[in-house]
């Protein structure tokens, strides 16, 4: 077995009650609560799995029931022989090291979903196993020394989406497109290496490129609504916070007739228009299928290669492309 010695795990049923009593009321979250309220039935030596979430949104959420779904197919029944203990920072950056540190030292495999989350994890946990998801630069964020061979006790899949075809999908639905604008959050790493590669692409095909960025969710909608003055379409890369408030994204851009094509299906399902992309919850079940290479066949997280997407689809979103009065059958992946 991996991590923890499993004969040394929880003395009673008691103190495991008591411990995850805690942890439920630490994650502010009705999920992790539910979570530590099933595990206080679970069997001694039963697996622990954390799951660190930067907050709250479909595609990082897709991304987590993915995994699950791996872990409850090969037999792992939440309650009976997994406890799962969910901490979600709601968005707080404040909340990912307390709750990374709690995480450390206690569980058998620790998931991070998404940059920050990661990196969280792994400045707690250097010993017992680390997975990621929804990492699109694993490497420049610290969390590996190469895709090829991860180093420490830390490896996952990355996120990491077909940009060039994005931007070709952008520039065949707006082919007179003189300016695309592109929004982010400042703060966050996956976002700024897609937004470089964006803008490198559009400048390469001609188009003149006008980037905003946001340092939180209050700011989206002041800034959306500044942005689609001066566009004539808007690229958003898989940027956490902007997937979440994609609602609002979604009715501005429908307002102003501007064209969204954002780096997640998800986030099109959401308020996007299209993209060519990857399915979240199939990258998760893509990092379910190496956890269970860690807890059933022994393998050491360095001796597992960085995954990247297997599954990506074009995904269309018909009302939206009605509204903007784009006939959805003429919205093609270029060849």
């Amino acid at each position: 077995m991996i991590g923890m010695d499993w004969k040394k795990k929880v003395a009673t049923t008691l103190a495991l009650t008591s411990a995850l009593l805690l942890g439920a009321c630490a994650s502010g979250t009705d999920e992790a609560t539910d979570s530590s309220a099933a595990s206080s039935t679970a069997s001694a030596d039963a697996v622990r799995i954390g799951i660190l979430q930067i907050l709250e949104h479909e595609s990082l959420s897709a991304a987590r029931t993915g995994f699950l779904e791996v872990l409850e197919e090969a037999g792992y029944v939440e309650g009976d022989n997994l406890i799962v203990d969910y901490q979600n920072a709601q968005g707080d950056q404040a909340n990912l090291q307390s709750m990374a540190e709690r995480l450390a030292g206690s569980n058998d495999l620790i998931l991070g979903i998404s940059t920050p989350a990661s990196q969280a994890i792994a400045n707690a946990e250097k010993e017992n196993a680390v997975l990621f998801t929804a990492v699109t630069d694993p490497i420049d964020a610290g969390l590996v020394a190469s895709a090829e061979e991860p180093g420490a006790n830390i490896t996952g899949t990355s996120d990491q989406a077909p940009m060039d075809k994005q931007i070709e999908l952008l520039l065949s639905i707006v082919p007179s497109a003189e300016t695309v604008g592109i929004i982010f959050n400042s703060s966050e790493m996956n976002s700024i290496v897609q937004s470089d590669q964006a803008k490198a692409l559009l400048e390469a095909a001609g188009v003149n490129v006008e980037i905003m960025t946001v340092t939180s969710t209050n700011d989206v909608q002041q800034v959306m609504e500044s942005l689609v003055q001066k566009v004539d379409a808007i690229y958003i890369p898989t940027d956490n916070t902007l997937s979440s408030t994609m609602a609002t994204v979604g009715q501005i851009a429908m307002e102003a007739k501007i064209p969204v094509i954002p780096g997640a299906t998800e986030m099109v399902e959401a308020g996007g228009l299209a993209t060519y992309g990857i399915d979240f919850k199939e990258l998760g079940r893509q990092t379910g299928e190496m956890a269970l290479q860690i807890l059933e066949e022994g393998k050491l997280p360095s001796e597992l290669p960085v995954q990247f997407p297997e599954t990506l689809q074009l995904v269309i979103n018909e009302e939206m492309a009605e509204a903007l009065g784009i006939d959805p059958d003429s919205i093609k992946l270029p060849e």
